[in-house]
């Protein structure tokens, strides 16, 4: 055996242990409380649907108190849909069966088709950060490599994808409301995922029918739109966070490894305590990638008891701000790069 070849196994060796001693640590958190989760729950769908009526009440006063009050309830949307997460990992209830129920119940209202997520998201957890397997439950992340090698349209079509508006303003919108209608990415895999696609299509168009029927289109346009549009941008603005920072994980599949891609390539995004409510610690997300089975109401315990986790990849609102900017994995540099240092570095345009 090579000195090469050595080298290689005892790192082989060395992440295995690594990724043991993990899973021996957080297998502790991973039972939920039936009590605890249904106080969750009802503490996060008791004020959405009080919200709701409490906007719909306010048309009759004004229109932009309506309209404000929607806006606020896009947040209890993204702990709906945090709620939803943790029902598509079975971190929420002991009962499969329960959780998934839930789950197409709360993809109704999240309009999200729970059995499509719950594939795509699994993929993404299993592959996040290979080169080798991207495309499903990511953002789209080119090399600078793949980017050289694009025709002049297609690093403009690249641009325009990674541009702050279409991320930030417009992608949320067309995932959400449109993308979510089919299930993209299983198109092939089976009648499954069409059934949850089409039943939840048409659970949503009942509702949005009775909207109509009661209301008109006012409650549609200032409550419905707005609360699903503002939940569906912060639920964007956060999965992105999570991963597209600078010092993150990318490799191709022979030097990726799991456990190394979550805890390197996965962040753990510092919110003020209320937001952190707000969004069900997800901005702990490196310890939800190591151990995807730990509900989101116990992430907390990990970094009391664990300070190595509770100290790696740290990230604040201002330092989250200036990933926008970051569009290229640099392979050369294993870091996530802007356009404006590819041009500097290499002299591409």
């Amino acid at each position: 055996m090579g000195p090469c070849m050595t080298i290689d196994t005892n790192v082989a060796q060395s992440r295995q242990e690594r990724a043991r001693q993990w899973v021996v640590k957080l297998a502790r958190y991973r039972e939920p409380s039936t009590f605890r989760s249904l106080f969750e729950l009802v503490v996060t769908l008791v004020p959405f649907l009080l919200l709701w009526v409490l906007a719909w009440a306010a048309l009759e006063v004004s229109p932009w108190l309506s309209l404000a009050l929607a806006v606020l309830n896009g947040a209890f949307l993204v702990r709906i849909f945090i709620i939803q997460h943790d029902l598509g990992h079975a971190s929420y209830f002991a009962n499969r069966t329960a959780s998934d129920w839930l789950g197409r119940a709360l993809g109704v209202i999240t309009l999200t088709p729970y059995d499509v997520w719950r594939r795509t998201h699994a993929i993404h957890h299993s592959h996040h950060g290979d080169l080798d397997h991207r495309g499903i439950g990511d953002v789209l992340t080119l090399t600078v490599e793949e980017y050289r090698s694009r025709s002049r349209f297609g690093r403009f079509m690249y641009r325009l994808y990674r541009h702050p508006l279409v991320l930030f303003v417009l992608g949320p919108s067309y995932l959400f409301i449109l993308q979510n209608r089919l299930p993209f990415g299983l198109m092939k895999s089976g009648w499954r995922y069409w059934t949850s696609a089409m039943g939840t299509n048409a659970l949503i168009v009942l509702i949005v029918s009775l909207i109509l029927w009661l209301g008109g289109l006012m409650p549609f346009l200032l409550i419905y739109i707005p609360t699903s549009v503002i939940g569906a941008t912060i639920g964007v603005w956060l999965f992105y966070v999570q991963h597209q920072f600078e010092e993150t994980h990318w490799a191709k599949e022979a030097e990726w490894h799991l456990h190394d891609a979550a805890l390197e390539g996965s962040s753990h995004y510092q919110l003020p305590q209320p937001l952190q409510w707000m969004t069900g610690n997800i901005g702990i997300h490196h310890v939800h990638h190591l151990y995807s089975r730990i509900p989101f109401y116990r992430l907390t315990e990990v970094l009391r008891d664990q300070p190595e986790l509770a100290q790696a990849q740290r990230m604040s609102i201002r330092e989250s701000l200036a990933c926008v900017k970051l569009k290229l994995w640099d392979e050369k540099t294993q870091r996530l790069m802007s356009f404006r240092e590819m041009r500097h570095l290499y002299g591409i345009a």
